[in-house]
């Protein structure tokens, strides 16, 4: 059987780095309020005229350089945002213009911060059924433009960021012990979109809109969704909880990986952390945190990963890949 392998990864993050301390005197907060809360640090802001697709290029370019390959060896662009430069035409097409790439096909996944997870799925499922060989999966994102700086439990959360993964198809014995995406579980329940949303958009306000969350409830369903999910995508891939050598999680809130981390009976020296350095980058911050990790030499061939997410639908999902 075919599987979808990871054959390189790249990120980018924008050249401004924006301490915690930069808010104390914006806000009723300071710097010990949010580490201590949240894990994060500091954050990256995207540049005055700086697009998500800008972003993008960047960390696709660097994720084809690590695999060795050029654009025209990709089949398909797919790209995970909730902050897309137009209306239409989508980030996707415009990353494979900025690449320079005259083949194939592009388009956007939205699912907010699980929309990696999604976009993966969706990549993998392609590679699965032979409909593209080689495809760039991207999580790009310019959150502070939808940040109402007047509230500080959402501000303080958000930074900027993409990341990249080249999936390559490989014929494989179809059993648990092959390398690429083993499995993936998907999930949604609009019921609770009020938990964290934007009050506009195109056909109610007119406008972009800001962020809004309830915190507290956010917090609650990230614990038990997350756990549940990536219990579920191993459940599928046959892989035993103990065999799991990392978790990359969704990089919300280091009290959630905690929390998500020790449900799953794994020790935090397993768990890939970015959150103090990027903050919240939504669908960027899983393919960024791959990324690093990788560009630190900490996955090695064979080792099983989980990845998981939950974001704004509310939508969360999980997939287990083998490096």
């Amino acid at each position: 059987m075919r599987r979808a392998i990871v054959r390189g990864t790249g990120h980018y993050l924008p050249e401004r780095i924006v301490e915690n301390s930069w808010f104390e005197d914006k806000l009723e907060t300071t710097d010990e309020w949010i580490r201590s809360r949240t894990g994060i640090e500091r954050r990256h802001f995207a540049a005055e005229g700086q697009g998500t697709s800008d972003l993008g290029i960047r960390a696709a370019q660097a994720a084809l350089a690590n695999a060795g390959l050029e654009a025209d060896d990709i089949d398909a662009v797919i790209v995970a945002t909730s902050t897309p430069d137009y209306t239409f035409p989508s980030v996707a097409t415009m990353i494979q213009a900025g690449l320079g790439m005259k083949r194939g096909f592009a388009f956007d996944v939205q699912a907010v911060c699980a929309g990696f997870i999604y976009a993966l799925a969706n990549a993998d499922a392609m590679i699965r059924s032979g409909q593209a060989g080689r495809v760039l999966v991207i999580g790009a994102e310019t959150f502070t433009r939808i940040m109402d700086w007047t509230d500080r439990g959402t501000c303080v959360l958000f930074g900027d960021g993409a990341g990249a993964l080249v999936l390559e198809a490989a014929e494989v014995a179809g059993e648990s012990s092959d390398r690429g995406i083993l499995a993936t579980d998907l999930n949604s329940d609009g019921q609770y979109r009020d938990l964290l949303y934007v009050d506009g958009g195109v056909a109610s306000t007119g406008t972009a809109g800001f962020l809004r969350m309830q915190g507290n409830l956010v917090f609650r369903h990230a614990v038990e969704k997350l756990a549940d999910t990536a219990h579920r995508a191993l459940d599928k891939a046959g892989i035993p909880e103990e065999q799991v050598d990392w978790l990359v999680p969704h990089q919300a809130n280091l009290r959630i990986i905690e929390a998500t981390a020790k449900r799953m009976h794994l020790p935090m020296e397993k768990v890939v952390l970015t959150v103090a350095d990027h903050g919240n980058t939504s669908a960027a911050s899983i393919p960024l945190a791959l990324s690093v990790a990788n560009s630190q030499g900490r996955f090695q061939p064979g080792q099983v990963l989980v990845a998981e997410a939950i974001g704004g639908g509310l939508a969360w999902g999980a997939v287990v890949l083998r490096w």
